[in-house]
């Protein structure tokens, strides 16, 4: 506890801890809105070939995550493992985010080529940096309330990076199929990611762990083995459904706004982002003080309805010459759902390593985050690809799009509904998720004071109620707990 008390958890430590998730929130907002439009509408990649190349780049992601989670937690260095590797893939990081846009023009085959290897050192970068970066706040504060604080403040920054990637490139990119605009704002967001995340680096700390000894040809087998915790199957389950249901809504903004609304040029596509994520900003200092009064679960069983609700409610606006005060308003309403969900997701990550920590006695964040950064980008590409399949499912055509024409009518319904009811899905799955998930502060304290108790702190020996709650949130027997064990997948033969 040392090094948390030479540390200030005010405003400063508070804000500086959130600055890189304006790189989290911001450029898959960017990738999310327009990364699909610029290979189909400006590079004039068939749409199916488009959704493929976040989908390959992100699979690379099942090599390069779980073994950056291992080597993290391998690692010693003075100012910290995780902040160290945060250092190098904030650099990197930013580099490859604009390598990802550059103009390509060859034969479609060339082109599918050439972004997936830019969008894979682009998912290296992103991994050498998020998976340090999930796994610090693990480490630089224990109190349940305070990580929940240190959480919203992140998740304030993120929709402040949401905000600025939503609504700025609308301005920049003034013409959809010009594959130039593309590049020129992507560049002065490279750089505004990497000063964020230099930030982050230089204005928090982590406390001191003796390094894993683990190979790094292990790393899927630790990784997979988090998944052994009840808390952290559930976890995933929010996560994905969650996030993957926020893809949907700005992966298919583009094409709603200029297919079914046909109001780009009125700027719509502009009023919708801003509308979702202001209403977002503005729920985020809404939910915070809810989630820290009640249990971070609390506001995700408030927030999914809300998000349910108002995307169900778009049905019958979703047409062209509809007035766009009512689609805005409704909006308002999927950014308020949104706040309620999100705030509580990252807070929910930095409490299962200590769950991990319960059941394999090894502190080992670097792999919790691993997996969870990995399983969240694998979802990421999926939802990707997804979006492109089901463009063409409908009737898509980058040629109609590519020359400026309308889509038929068929398609524009077809969008229409794939902008809707996926989310919609995703919103209930995340509500069945958060019912079954079994923390609460009361449940996170017994973890806390179980772990200590096993490293030989004077404490009472647990009481039936608490053996109960740790089996409860591990999944497993509470004999079987605090095992080496616990770390493999299956048979460890030493």
């Amino acid at each position: 506890m040392k090094e948390e008390k030479n540390h200030s958890r005010g405003l400063w430590a508070q804000m500086s801890y959130g600055m890189a998730e304006f790189f989290n929130g911001g450029a898959f907002v960017i990738i999310g809105s327009f990364f699909s439009a610029f290979l189909i509408k400006a590079m004039g990649m068939p749409p199916a070939l488009a959704g493929t190349v976040p989908l390959v780049g992100n699979f690379w992601d099942a090599i390069t995550d779980p073994i950056m989670g291992n080597i993290t937690d391998r690692t010693s260095r003075e100012m910290g493992p995780k902040r160290f590797y945060m250092l190098i893939g904030s650099i990197a990081t930013a580099l490859s985010f604009m390598a990802i846009w550059i103009p390509f023009s060859s034969s479609a085959a060339a082109m599918t080529v050439f972004y997936i290897v830019m969008y894979c050192l682009f998912s290296t970068g992103s991994t050498i940096l998020m998976v340090p970066y999930n796994g610090l706040l693990a480490d630089m504060v224990d109190d349940y309330a305070v990580r929940s604080k240190f959480s919203n403040m992140r998740m304030i920054w993120s929709t402040l990076g949401a905000m600025v990637c939503g609504v700025v490139p609308t301005f920049l990119i003034g013409d959809p199929t010009d594959a130039s605009l593309y590049f020129r704002c992507c560049v002065v967001f490279g750089i505004c990611f990497l000063v964020t995340c230099l930030v982050t680096v230089a204005g928090t700390w982590e406390k001191q762990h003796p390094p894993v000894r683990s190979r790094l040809i292990d790393s899927f087998d630790h990784a997979g083995s988090v998944f052994k915790s009840r808390s952290f199957r559930l976890f995933i389950g929010i996560y994905l459904s969650g996030q993957c249901a926020t893809d949907f809504v700005t992966g298919m903004a583009v094409y709603y706004v200029d297919d079914v609304l046909n109001g780009y040029g009125n700027h719509y596509f502009t009023y919708l982002m801003a509308a979702i994520i202001v209403s977002q900003l503005v729920g985020m200092i809404i939910w915070g003080p809810v989630m820290e009064r009640t249990s971070k679960r609390t506001t995700i069983l408030i927030g999914a309805p809300i998000r349910i609700a108002s995307t169900l409610l778009l049905i019958p606006f979703s047409y062209q010459g509809v007035s766009i005060i009512f689609v805005l308003l409704l909006a308002c309403g999927i950014g308020i759902g949104n706040a309620a969900t999100l705030t509580s997701i990252f807070a929910i990550m930095a409490d299962m390593p200590d769950v991990d920590e319960l059941l394999t006695g090894v502190r080992r964040p670097g792999v919790v985050s691993g997996m969870s950064t990995f399983a969240r980008k694998i979802s990421s590409g999926l939802s990707s690809w997804l979006t492109g399949v089901l463009l063409a499912a409908v009737g898509y055509s980058s040629k109609v799009a590519k020359a400026g024409g309308r889509q038929s009518l068929y398609t524009q319904h077809g969008i229409a509904l794939i902008f809707i009811l996926m989310p919609v899905i995703l919103c209930i799955l995340l509500f069945i998720f958060a019912m079954k998930f079994p923390m609460t502060e009361k449940e996170y304290n017994v973890i806390k004071r179980d772990i200590a108790r096993r490293r030989g702190e004077d404490i009472p020996a647990a009481t039936e109620e608490e053996r109960r709650i740790c089996e409860r949130v591990c999944g497993i027997s509470y004999n079987r707990l605090f095992d080496p064990a616990n770390e493999w997948i299956g048979r460890h033969n030493k």
